[in-house]
């Protein structure tokens, strides 16, 4: 599948139905995804620091844009970038940004509205309507088609207000954003009330916890299901518990039953 053929691919995914676009946070996670049949991935921010050793945020945005070429030819599903804030907080900076994602073979990319400071910690409504502006003009730029998700952080940094949040995805929406996401947003009025309000518009929700099944979310009129960095923490969980019982106890009971990831990946490989 070529580049063009792999955004094409995800542009339609996003005209009906709903579909779910699993987080990988490294080469060897993303071909185990697509051999699962997900139609897409997702890059996770989180799942690739903690690959570093560092904690969400603490990746440099040379590291992130080669980690995006590295999952993007990795497999031939299209991939979606998280991209954070863009990597800067003037609408230039983001616009330059972005440019150089979409050239790393990406089909989607998301750029948060949240600015990391505790004591204001979303940018000013119409400055994070420039950022969605500029990485809107920068994609048009480009050439690429890469579809534009805006996301509105609220409900992540401590700002858990549904009307502020449907009013900055409706103003991302008319700066040219393609889909719209509210990661966090966790009970069936919330999921519909963002939906409503970004309606035709396509809305990608963040499942990280069992509130709610895919096909209830579909039903929702939800188009678009991700994950974020939970795949990634149900991995580590399985492997800090194994190494606490070795630590603390000496015993090896969690070594049964254990995955033959040579033998899944085998079966996948790397694109041309």
């Amino acid at each position: 599948m070529t580049f063009d053929d792999r955004v094409d691919t995800f542009r339609r995914l996003h005209e009906s139905g709903c579909f779910v676009m699993p987080n990988p946070w490294d080469v060897g996670t993303a071909r185990a995804l697509e051999q699962f049949g997900f139609p897409a991935l997702a890059t996770t921010s989180a799942g690739f620091a903690w690959t570093l050793g560092r904690p969400d945020n603490g990746v440099t945005l040379e590291e992130a844009l080669a980690h995006l070429r590295q999952i993007a030819a990795a497999v031939a599903v299209p991939v979606n970038a998280d991209f954070e804030g863009g990597y800067a907080s003037d609408p230039e900076g983001v616009g330059v940004h972005v440019t150089a994602a979409a050239a790393t073979g990406i089909a989607g990319l998301s750029i948060e509205d949240s600015t990391g400071d505790s004591d204001n910690p979303l940018y000013d409504i119409e400055l994070a309507v420039d950022r969605i502006r500029a990485a809107r003009e920068a994609i048009d730029r480009s050439g690429t088609g890469v579809l534009l998700t805006a996301r509105s952080e609220g409900f992540v940094c401590g700002r858990p207000d549904i009307d502020e949040t449907v009013r900055r995805l409706q103003a991302y929406a008319a700066a040219g954003a393609d889909c719209l996401y509210a990661p966090r947003i966790d009970t069936v009025a919330q999921v519909t009330a963002v939906v409503a309000a970004a309606a035709p518009k396509p809305v990608n929700l963040l499942i990280n916890s069992p509130f709610i099944a895919a096909a209830e979310a579909a039903q929702l009129g939800v188009r678009r299901i991700s994950v974020g960095g939970t795949l990634a923490r149900t991995a580590w969980r399985g492997f800090l518990e194994a190494a606490r019982e070795i630590a603390e106890v000496g015993t090896f009971t969690r070594y049964e039953q254990l995955p033959n990831v040579d033998g899944l990946l085998r079966q996948s490989q790397p694109c041309s």
